[in-house]
């Protein structure tokens, strides 16, 4: 499904998640054990994917930007090992193996994904250490950096998922269930490609309609995700189906009925398309990409 150049940028990924891991003492091996058991367990590498391909637009050389996409993947693959703890969607299986959790035990993987969330940041700071003798190349990684930081933190990702959870069993507006999915599924996307663009040094449109593609293609990846729980092989998807339901979650089909969220990921998925058209071949990754999300359910 996924076209030659997100492949190549995901092989890019998977070839280094593992080089930016700091070293851990073999006295806590287990600690290592648990964080690389989850990171090598499969994944789209959508996040860290969308900040190379940000890099690559601007016509940077993206392996220097390679440090911030495994930043990237760290804190994505610590939100899932906590997402699928008891006390959140307590869920056993994760892209068709056990969870975390399963088998290392909850407080094994609670100390992971902390081991993997400050591992990220420890990855950005170490890259910065590199460039004090060129203020500009590192402002650009400083913003990227903090682009990271917001999207993940309390003012995206962690706040999206504590709505997320309080609207759980309750009426929820349209409004508000965009709020959940713009904060606990875009912000991370839309902070890898402005990390990318930053890094990149892009000029101030390009980082503008980066912004606002990722926007769109973070709630249509939301939508996608909602409609799969619904109608979805497990045996494809590598997650049971229905657990949204028996969460009674606020999701898309739950308040869009399935086909008006099928009719709002295509007014999404153009509204990206729309937004880099004007970039011509340059934007023909983003605009695949587009496409091929949207086709999951199709």
């Amino acid at each position: 499904m996924l076209n030659e150049d997100y492949l190549r940028l995901k092989a890019l990924v998977d070839d280094h998640l593992l080089d930016f891991l700091p070293d851990i003492d073999q006295k806590s091996i287990t600690l290592y054990d648990s964080m690389r058991y989850s990171l090598v367990n499969g994944g789209k590498r959508i996040r860290p994917v969308l900040l190379l391909a940000a890099c690559e637009f601007c016509d940077f050389d993206i392996r220097l930007a390679l440090p911030y996409a495994c930043a990237v993947e760290y804190i994505h693959t610590y939100s899932l090992i906590h997402d699928d703890l008891p006390a959140m969607d307590d869920d056993d299986l994760r892209r068709g193996e056990p969870t975390n959790h399963k088998v290392f035990g909850e407080d094994i993987a609670i100390l992971a994904g902390d081991g993997l969330l400050s591992s990220a940041f420890e990855v950005m700071m170490k890259d910065m250490l590199l460039y004090f003798d060129n203020p500009d190349m590192l402002k650009r990684r400083v913003r990227a950096a903090y682009e990271i930081s917001k999207g993940s933190g309390c003012r995206g990702m962690v706040s999206g998922q504590i709505a997320d959870i309080e609207a759980c069993g309750k009426d929820c507006s349209k409004e508000f269930l965009d709020y959940i999915h713009l904060n606990k599924t875009a912000a991370l996307m839309i902070s890898a490609v402005r990390a990318g663009a930053y890094i990149a040094g892009a000029d101030n449109d390009r980082l503008i309609d980066l912004t606002n593609y990722a926007e769109c293609i973070g709630l249509a990846f939301q939508i996608v995700d909602d409609l799969l729980d619904v109608e979805g092989d497990e045996s494809v998807t590598g997650k049971r189906s229905g657990k949204d339901k028996e969460l009674e979650k606020c999701t898309f089909p739950s308040i869009y009925g399935y086909t008006e969220s099928l009719n709002r990921l295509d007014e999404l998925t153009n509204r990206a398309i729309e937004i880099l058209s004007p970039y011509y071949e340059e934007a023909d990754f983003f605009i695949s990409l587009a496409k091929d999300l949207a086709k999951r359910v199709k």
